[in-house]
């Protein structure tokens, strides 16, 4: 099923984000952590692509099996910073042979090699050129791209990074799934300035609920996002206690998870970090919400 077929239902969704194990050793632990998500009976589960395209035959694997074994429909990553048009074309054919109907282009992650290399002579260096390529496969994918609501890291300026989304928009892309934020009024702020530019596809927000305090500092280097102080005085009174974080975390996400659905946003996505009891603990707290 199509993500843009179950975002047009009229009824208010949670989806989960998991990711690949990164050796053969973790694979089952990972795949047990995955279908126990999968069981919460989410809109969707969305399965990422490690940096450099590490893990992408897992990504393949858990994302048919998500739909195969649970009947959930799977969104599958794809990046396209380390590949040649020779790989990726392989990577699309492998996608469609698979019977995968979603597909989040990305550019990906530069690994520390890529950061000092010179990028003119790759066959890809932007998301949009693996829009293009996704459309004009012939498989007829619902393709998805990132957007980040506090402007990308390797943007000048807000307005530069939303012309940039319009050109992925333009380029064939169905939906839209943000970055983590942990102010909502970011969001609000954007979904304005992407309409007044003339994107009107879905922008779903994502959400991470941190649940330990060491996870603050990697969350910030990965997205950029601003922490209110509301979140920082959370982590300074609960940091140093393993289970009251967890606690704190969920509600945090929760609280705000039900000020967009209350503000007229149908549709969350939830950055779970494969943790089956964090999702679990997430739709407790919107027990009576959903459906």
């Amino acid at each position: 099923m199509k993500i843009t077929s179950l975002l047009n239902t009229g009824k208010k969704t949670l989806s989960f984000e998991v990711f690949p194990p990164k050796t053969s050793t973790a694979f089952e632990s990972v795949e047990k952590a995955v279908e126990e998500i999968a069981d919460l009976s989410p809109a969707y589960v969305s399965v990422t692509y490690g940096a450099g395209g590490g893990t992408s035959r897992y990504t393949l694997q858990i994302a048919r099996n998500i739909w195969e074994k649970k009947g959930v429909p799977s969104l599958a990553h794809l990046t396209c910073v380390s590949g040649t048009r020779e790989s990726v074309a392989q990577r699309i054919r492998d996608m469609k042979e698979a019977g995968i109907e979603n597909v989040m282009a990305l550019r990906g992650d530069l690994t520390p090699e890529m950061a000092g290399q010179d990028r003119s002579k790759w066959d890809y260096r932007y998301a949009v050129e693996l829009v293009r390529d996704l459309k004009e496969s012939g498989a007829n994918f619902c393709v998805g791209a990132a957007c980040y609501p506090e402007v990308h890291p390797e943007s000048g300026n807000s307005r530069a990074d939303i012309r940039y989304l319009k050109e992925k928009v333009d380029a064939g892309v169905d939906f839209l799934t943000t970055q983590m934020f942990f102010d909502n009024g970011l969001y609000y702020s954007f979904l304005y300035r992407l309409r007044e530019a003339g994107i009107t596809v879905p922008v779903i927000p994502g959400i991470m609920p941190i649940t330990a305090a060491r996870q603050v500092e990697r969350a910030i280097k990965l997205s950029g996002a601003f922490v209110p102080r509301r979140f920082l005085s959370l982590v300074d009174a609960f940091g140093d206690r393993d289970e009251a974080m967890a606690a704190a975390g969920v509600v945090y996400a929760a609280d705000q998870i039900i000020d967009l659905y209350a503000n007229g946003i149908d549709h969350v996505h939830v950055y779970t970090m494969n943790k089956p009891e964090v999702a679990r603990a997430i739709l407790r707290q919107l027990k009576g919400i959903l459906g």
